[in-house]
C-alpha cells in the first residue's frame, strides 16, 4: 500500500530505499499527456525515472526494467499510467 503524501515523494523514497541509488531524478510529465489515456487533471500519471545503481550490475534493460517496475506495483496501484524508465550502472553513467 502506498502511504500518504506525493506519489512522486513516495516512488523517490520507494527507489532510495531499495535500490541505493547513485543518482535519480524523478519527473513527473503528466502535464504532457493532457487528455491521453490513463491522464487525470490532479496529475501524477506520467512519470520518467533516471536511476544510477550498482543494483543493476549484471543485469539486461529488459531486468532493470522488471526491478523497477515491480518496486513500483504500489504506485501503479495509486494511480501510475505510465513510466518511462532510464537505469544505468555507475560505470554507465560515468
Amino acid at each position: 500500500m502506498v502511504e500518504a503524501g506525493t506519489l512522486k515523494d513516495w516512488i523517490a523514497r520507494t527507489l532510495e530505499s531499495e535500490l541505493a541509488p547513485a543518482f535519480l531524478d524523478v519527473v513527473d510529465e503528466s502535464h504532457l499527456h493532457a487528455g491521453h489515456a490513463g491522464w487525470r487533471e490532479s496529475g501524477e500519471t506520467h512519470f520518467r525515472l533516471d536511476i544510477v545503481s550498482a543494483a543493476f550490475e549484471g543485469k539486461s534493460r529488459v531486468e532493470r526494467h522488471r526491478i523497477v517496475n515491480g518496486l513500483m506495483s504500489g504506485a501503479f496501484a495509486r494511480g501510475l499510467h505510465a513510466l518511462a524508465v532510464k537505469a544505468r550502472t555507475p560505470a554507465e553513467a560515468a
